[in-house]
């Protein structure tokens, strides 16, 4: 791994009540300088510390942004759509450019230069309990009941299951691995990624097989494992804790978080082949043209943690870094990054905006998100033409 070599810079946030620690962040600057130049931002999720995290250029700067959730793991992005899974629901936020203004206007959302482009206003909250929800994304049907429009299917830790949100029930699974013989909590093989393509769900990694609850544990430094969903054959056994299948530029990508490395497996021949390492648990995986972003997680030493190669080859846990990488795939060499000094030392999910410079998220203010409204055509054509946005 190249270590990139422009200057670093500093800046510290708000903590967001008395009590929390501040949450401190250094990044390189080429981190903001590459965002304006891709014209994006990148969404983060920190289940340990409660946020989530938007990372913004702003004059050159980066502006690192946070807003509270329960535990929030996985994210998923569709157009104008954001689901994010926490503690016991899942929220979707939709993107209300008429807000933008309002923001702008606002001494509470300050900027140095940049101007707002899109606001997510929270739209929907689904009550799943607590299923450990993992990685999501937005499918074309996969409970065979959307007639070709998406649905946002989740992977579903607790159960070991693929699931999706119901109407009546706290949710529907819709698949689960061959060897899980039963529909029940425990998290038996910590089913964890999935990898969409095409409007399905083609591959998902777990840290064990086994059906026993809590069974993966038991080897967890190199019994993980990539499956194909619709064989529900594995494609890929021995790995360390991996996490974030994706489909990209016809490659089969993940990470394998114990090694705190990013590659490509073969699925003809099941190989995993690294081509970058990083100082810390790779979690958290995005792409934009030939850009890799990667989550970094610092992992203190714990149960769930010991033994795994990352923390024997980093023994000491400040060595151990929590941040965002940025990777050019094309020549294993990192471009930037963004660490987090305090307050944040676990990262689940990273999340790239494409065409989106300066988002935000509104789910804190209840006088914006009460004095916003979101009507119809057919409704919006009888509102007073100064009333609208």
């Amino acid at each position: 791994m190249t270590a990139p070599k422009e200057i670093v810079a500093e800046e510290e946030a708000k903590p967001a009540g008395p009590e929390e620690e501040p949450l401190r962040s250094v990044h390189t600057t080429s981190f903001p300088a590459l965002l304006e130049q891709l014209g994006a931002s990148l969404l983060v999720t920190t289940y340990q510390a409660g946020k989530l995290v938007v990372l913004r250029a702003d004059g050159g700067v980066l502006n690192t942004h946070f807003r509270n959730l329960v535990k929030p793991m996985g994210l998923a992005v569709e157009g104008g759509r954001l689901a994010v899974g926490c503690s016991v629901d899942v929220w979707e936020f939709h993107n209300v450019p008429a807000v933008c203004v309002k923001l702008d206007e606002s001494e509470d959302y300050p900027t140095s230069i940049a101007k707002h482009d899109a606001c997510f206003m929270p739209r929907r909250s689904h009550c799943t309990g607590d299923v450990q929800i993992h990685e999501m994304a937005f499918v074309k049907g996969e409970s065979g009941k959307g007639k070709g429009e998406s649905e946002l299917v989740f992977v579903n830790t607790a159960f070991s299951c693929l699931a999706v949100r119901s109407e009546q029930n706290s949710f529907e699974p819709v698949w689960r691995p061959p060897f899980i013989d039963r529909l029940a909590p425990g998290d038996a093989c910590h089913l964890n990624g999935l990898a969409a393509e095409g409007g399905r769900v083609k591959y998902v990694t777990a840290l064990g097989q086994t059906t026993e609850p809590g069974g993966w544990r038991e080897n967890k430094r190199d019994g993980g494992l990539l499956m194909d969903v619709d064989s529900g054959e594995v494609v890929c056994r021995g790995l360390s804790m991996p996490h974030s299948p994706r489909l990209y530029r016809d490659k089969l990508w993940l990470l394998e978080s114990g090694e705190g490395t990013i590659g490509t497996v073969d699925p003809a021949t099941g190989r995993y082949e690294a081509i970058a390492q990083f100082p810390g648990f790779t979690r958290g995986l995005s792409f934009l043209g030939p850009l890799a972003f990667i989550g970094l997680s610092q992992v203190r030493e714990s149960a769930v943690f010991s033994g795994i190669p990352l923390v024997e080859r980093l023994k000491k846990a400040e060595e151990r870094t929590c941040g965002v990488w940025v990777l050019n795939i094309e020549t294993g060499q990192t471009l930037g990054f963004c660490r987090f000094e305090a307050g944040v030392q676990e990262i689940f999910a990273v999340e790239v905006l494409p065409g989106v410079r300066f988002p935000d998220l509104v789910n804190h203010d209840a006088e914006l998100v009460g004095r916003s409204y979101v009507l119809g055509d057919e409704a919006l054509s009888q509102v007073p033409a100064e009333m609208r946005r």
